[in-house]
């Protein structure tokens, strides 16, 4: 296999029939080999709707059309792994539904591959489909993981990459439950590259991820990459210790001048609650490492796979090692 292209779902019955009609001929139009062998993968993420079923239609209509369906909705992290585990092809691209990662950038992305690029990055040169606090958050966020982490990550490229069976072949290796999978390729090296497309507005469907997800995903990307918000905070108390201890020197030289200061409730609440915060941060920041901690020692299956539509899930070259079958 050539290609494998990965393509998780939640809820798109309207989706899936447009993906295919739309990707298919531009993958058939490439040079050979890739033209003539070639897989599309949809990983089912615990839809509610008629989603499995199309894509059991779609299969049938086109066997490079495959499926995985997972028991529960494990979420896009989850969703990817699975896909990454099954594939087969030599070069791989996750990409969404919806079509807004362009997939005409597609042909350039395994041109650079062709030239020796081992990643390609899609890069959105253009985000005016997104919301302004959308584009104002995700800049923000990328700009927050390059400045702490020392895995840079390309500027507003999401999980649409070209990624080759080596750099696949080390994620496949990785055990953590906790995975943000944009981090995770570029940890792994290798020569990298990046095309730049145009993001479209959505035409079917709905996102599925909402702030509360968005945070979520930017948490887990600073905290798989970065040790960086437990060591600030030994810093920073470190610094407000000093800054007492000469606050206090200050104190008892001024009363052994000027003699005893009467107290100020104001000055003592504000220091109170200033510290009481301070605290309660740090608190939190470590409950983040903390929770993260027991997650890894649990050891579940990152995902369970409900059943395949063209996957052979005994294939001896498919990795097991995050795959529970029911």
């Amino acid at each position: 296999m050539e290609l494998s292209i990965i393509v998780p779902v939640k809820d798109e019955e309207a989706s899936v029939a447009r993906f295919v009609d739309h990707v298919v001929p531009i993958l058939e139009a490439l040079d050979d080999p890739v033209a003539s062998s070639f897989e599309i993968i949809f990983v089912d993420d615990g839809s509610g709707d008629d989603t499995l079923p199309r894509l059991a239609d779609l299969h049938a209509r086109d066997a490079r059309v495959k499926a995985i369906s997972l028991s529960r909705n494990f979420g896009k992290e989850g969703a990817l792994a699975a896909g990454i585990e099954h594939s087969r092809g030599r070069a791989v691209i996750p990409i969404d539904v919806d079509l807004q990662d362009d997939p005409k950038a597609i042909p350039a992305m395994i041109s650079k591959w062709r030239e020796g690029a081992d990643i390609v990055y899609g890069i959105r040169a253009n985000r005016e489909a997104d919301s302004f606090s959308k584009r104002m958050t995700a800049d923000l966020y990328y700009r927050t993981h390059n400045m702490i982490s020392s895995e840079k990550i390309p500027m507003h490229a999401g999980d649409y990459r070209l990624m080759d069976r080596k750099v696949i072949d080390v994620l496949r290796s990785m055990p953590e439950r906790n995975r943000f999978m944009r981090g995770l390729s570029t940890w792994a090296g290798f020569r990298e590259e990046a095309v730049e497309f145009v993001r479209p507005d959505r035409e079917e469907g709905e996102s599925k991820y909402n702030y509360r997800r968005m945070w979520m995903l930017a948490m887990d990307g600073i905290t798989s990459s970065s040790t960086l918000p437990l060591r600030v905070w030994s810093f920073l108390g470190a610094g407000i210790a000093t800054l007492t201890l000469l606050y206090a020197a200050f104190i008892v030289v001024r009363t052994l001048i000027f003699g005893r200061d009467v107290p100020g409730y104001a000055s003592l609440m504000v220091a109170v609650l200033f510290f009481g915060s301070i605290q309660l941060i740090s608190l939190g920041v470590l409950g983040e490492y903390v929770g993260r901690i027991l997650v890894e020692t649990r050891r579940r299956p990152l995902y369970i796979v409900r059943e395949g539509i063209g996957i052979d899930l005994d294939d001896p070259r498919v990795a097991r090692s995050f795959d529970r079958r029911l």
